[in-house]
C-alpha cells in the first residue's frame, strides 16, 4: 500500500469517527452501535 493510500485512509477513518461521534445516541442505536464501539467499527471490527 502506497504512502498516499495509507494517507487516504486515515483521513476517511477520522472523518467517519467524526461523522459518527455527531449522531445522537439514539440514531447510534438505529445503525447497531453505541457510542464506545465506533472507533472499533471504524477501523473494522465488530
Amino acid at each position: 500500500m502506497s504512502i498516499r493510500k495509507k494517507i487516504q485512509d486515515i483521513r476517511a477513518r477520522r472523518r467517519a469517527i467524526r461523522e459518527l461521534n455527531m449522531l445522537d445516541d439514539h440514531s447510534l442505536a438505529d445503525i447497531g452501535i453505541s457510542r464506545a464501539q465506533i472507533r472499533t467499527v471504524v477501523h473494522g471490527g465488530r
